[in-house]
């Protein structure tokens, strides 16, 4: 899981650790050393921890005057054991709302498992999101279940045209607007 890195081709757009709005900001990477590890394997120091045991990120991409945010994840989401989604919400996400962010894209495709518990995470997330939307790219089909299984595809978008595989030939502003385009038509 080392050799996994958060995509860093976007970098020139954003990076979260010189934004003074970002809860990484000032953070040094050491990529020398691997210190952090999901389940025993060795992760590489790019991504950043949010208080999970089995989730990571990496905000790639902010931008506080659209109020969007692209975050890529990896590990296992984990909401029955660790509460994953407490750990996102509470350390990461609450941050980004107060800074007026109001439209989040995930990218999941380094999120290798997922266990459900319950949406009230989620439902918060939604309803903080008023005027804006929570768009999930890349993960997995079998993923997708276990969210309809738990209730929470009522408060997330994804599937259908959003499971772009060639997001990263994308500029992140593009890819937020085709994201917004194609939720705005699904409202519509």
């Amino acid at each position: 899981m080392h050799n996994i890195e958060p995509f860093y081709r976007w970098q020139k757009y954003y990076d979260s650790s010189v934004d003074k709005k970002s809860p990484f900001f000032g953070k040094e990477y050491n990529f020398e050393l691997l210190t952090d590890t999901i389940y025993g394997y060795y992760i590489s120091p790019g991504w950043d921890y949010i208080g999970s045991e089995t989730l990571y990120v990496k905000i790639i991409f902010a931008d506080y005057k659209f109020g969007c945010a692209i975050i890529e994840c990896i590990g296992e989401w984990n909401d029955a054991l660790h509460n994953d989604i407490m750990h996102l919400k509470r350390n990461l996400i609450d941050l980004l709302v107060s800074r007026n962010i109001n439209k989040f894209i995930i990218i999941g495709e380094n999120v290798f498992n997922f266990h459900g518990s319950d949406d009230c995470y989620y439902e918060e997330w939604f309803e903080d999101c008023e005027d804006g939307w929570v768009a999930f790219l890349g993960f997995r089909d079998f993923i997708h279940r276990e969210w309809r299984k738990f209730g929470i595809d009522c408060y997330i978008n994804y599937g259908g045209d959003m499971e772009m595989d060639n997001w990263r030939t994308f500029t992140p502003q593009s890819i937020i607007q085709k994201i917004n385009e194609l939720i705005t038509k699904r409202l519509a």
